[in-house]
């Protein structure tokens, strides 16, 4: 069977590979001249399986509106907000003040969490990718007293789940990052043991490297128009080549993996994909004191922003801006990393010669990724996965490939079932 899949981002790629190993002829299609280059290029560097959650959270709201009036504050929002961004939020309302939804919804992405993490294990053993790659786990520190009362919270349910976890004092914190020497508040933390890192621009490419040894077909360049689609099935899909030549590229069965783009692809066909643009930043610096560095990946609760260790590198992530596809970087936020990187690792990284990047995360109101069939025969949906793409990525890749070929999948899809903003 000939697939098409559209998005050579982190979740396309993976999922290429998936269908390819099933021996499915597959075509790739990317707007951009390379894979992994829009949401996957700069991203947090983290594969946070134990951590991923519905963003939509009545817990979530109440912090909202402090964090919004703080300069410093993890959440910014373009001011009047524009009539998608007021959309967006309305539905997360919604979602998140439905009664159990968040909780169903975070155990769903947990389990997802779980699977992509032995997928990923399998593909590492599998092939010998340089990515800055690790699993050495990953912490959440205690800015406060009562954030540690939250993480006993927490990890009772990762018990539940059979995530593997540890409540560590300060003195334990600095055991495991013994790099950490600032000053800023510390009260403790939360270890997830088996969570792991990785350059996700540097896994995407040479992942599409792999498939395209396999025989899997990467179509650069060209901007997807529309599905030629029946009643029934799509037939095609036509493409714009860079010199502005149409083509259509026939096709079996047809995945979009378009991340931020997806719901203009696929709303002629009726499918109401409600994804929005959610705005984040990051740095990327030269160790210069490898011995000053995080290990793995910290997240520094006081500022909100990530540092992860990769390789000989720092990068530290940060904020969820609302203002639709602003690409601007605003120095400020800028700012708030740095000071976050000074009051954890001082001296680790040259913060001056670092890269700067802003990309957007596809995010669903109610916080699960869309994986399933669309409202044709051979359509299907992986995509709409937030600030968790790289982290769920592999798992679902090998999940929309077993619905494709028929198959139970290995975990239940209600929670990530493409219909379900229509009902």
């Amino acid at each position: 069977m000939h697939i098409v899949v559209i998005g050579a981002g982190v979740v396309g790629v993976t999922t290429a590979w998936s269908l390819c190993k099933r021996g499915h002829q597959v075509t790739v299609l990317e707007r951009l001249d390379q894979a992994g280059e829009e949401t996957s290029k700069g991203n947090a560097a983290q594969r946070s399986y134990g951590v991923v959650y519905p963003w939509a959270s009545a817990a979530m709201v109440r912090k909202a509106l402090p964090w919004l009036l703080d300069k410093q504050g993890p959440l910014k929002m373009r001011m009047p907000p524009s009539l998608d961004t007021f959309r967006f939020l309305v539905s997360t309302l919604r979602y998140a003040y439905a009664p159990g939804v968040f909780g169903l919804n975070k155990r769903a992405m947990l389990r997802l969490g779980i699977h992509s993490r032995d997928c990923f294990l399998a593909l590492e053993n599998e092939l010998d990718l340089a990515f800055d790659g690790a699993h050495a786990g990953l912490m959440h520190l205690a800015s406060r007293p009562d954030t540690m009362t939250e993480y006993l919270d927490t990890a009772a349910l990762l018990d539940e789940l059979g995530i593997e976890n540890q409540l560590l004092s300060p003195e334990q914190v600095r055991e495991y990052e013994p790099g950490m020497r600032g000053d800023g508040p510390l009260y403790g933390g939360l270890r997830y043991v088996t969570d792991g890192t990785g350059d996700c621009s540097l896994f995407s490419k040479a992942l599409a490297a792999a498939c395209e040894e396999r025989g899997v077909t990467f179509r650069y360049n060209v901007e997807v128009q529309r599905l030629l689609a029946d009643h029934r099935r799509v037939e095609a899909v036509e493409v714009r080549q860079t010199g502005g030549a149409l083509e259509q590229i026939d096709a079996d069965a047809v995945v979009v993996s378009a991340g931020c783009a997806s719901p203009g692809i696929v709303k002629p066909l009726g499918v109401h994909l409600p994804i929005y643009p959610v705005k984040g930043y990051s740095l990327t610096a030269p160790l210069i004191d490898p011995e000053a560095a995080p290990r793995s990946t910290i997240h520094d609760d006081n500022y909100k922003v990530v540092s992860t260790r990769l390789g000989d590198r720092l990068r530290a992530t940060g904020f969820v801006e609302l203002a639709d596809f602003d690409r601007r970087i605003h120095e400020t936020r800028l700012d708030t990393i740095r000071a976050s990187v000074a009051s954890r690792f001082p001296g680790a990284a040259d913060m001056e010669r670092a890269t700067s990047w802003t990309g957007f995360r596809p995010m669903t109101p109610d916080g699960p990724a869309t994986i399933g069939r669309g409202t044709r025969d051979n359509l299907y949906l992986n995509t709409g996965h937030g600030t968790f793409g790289w982290t769920l990525s592999a798992g679902s890749a090998e999940l929309i490939a077993q619905v494709i070929d028929g198959e139970t999948p290995s975990l239940d899809l209600d929670a990530f079932r493409p219909g379900r903003f229509a009902e």
